[in-house]
């Protein structure tokens, strides 16, 4: 059974014979995987009040471990972001009661963000519901085709970043 992704292959082999498009094949299906799966796991972040740029922030802090603290730079960093796209999403968490920013004693000029009660407590229960939509996602997979999946995928971003 032809998906999506066949389809356009087809056509494109119709069209341009003489042109190897087969990299399509694993771009256009890790594509549309990426969406799929930022979609339902959107789901999962919404029963939460949640969206993912907010869950990235909070299981940063989390997972940097007690007293659950760390300069924006950092943050922006370890959570693969910007830092004027951390500062937009600190506003917004900060508004909700989910983290707070403090001055940081090593440096006069500088601030920690810092997890909240509040913002502990809905990580806390949004960190199972997430895990388990993603163990859902890649049930279909052994565990070894699990990790050649994950080894495979680390090296496109290689590539694709080099």
């Amino acid at each position: 059974m032809a998906n999506h992704v066949d389809r356009i292959l087809e056509q494109w082999h119709s069209e341009k014979p003489d042109l190897d498009v087969s990299p399509m094949a694993v771009i256009g299906r890790l594509t549309r995987a990426a969406v799929a799966v930022e979609s339902r796991l959107a789901k999962t972040f919404a029963r939460h009040a949640l969206d993912s740029a907010s869950f990235d922030v909070l299981a940063t802090l989390l997972r940097s471990g007690a007293p659950y603290r760390i300069a924006p730079v950092e943050l922006a960093r370890d959570a693969m972001i910007s830092t004027s796209a951390v500062a937009q999403r600190l506003n917004k968490l900060e508004t909700r009661g989910l983290v707070s920013r403090e001055a940081n004693p090593n440096d006069g000029r500088g601030t920690l963000v810092a997890l909240t009660e509040s913002g502990r407590e809905l990580i806390e229960a949004a960190l199972p519901d997430h895990v388990e939509t993603e163990h859902a996602i890649i049930a279909t997979l052994s565990v070894e085709e699990q990790a050649n999946l994950a080894v495979l995928l680390q090296r496109i971003h290689e590539a694709a970043c080099s």
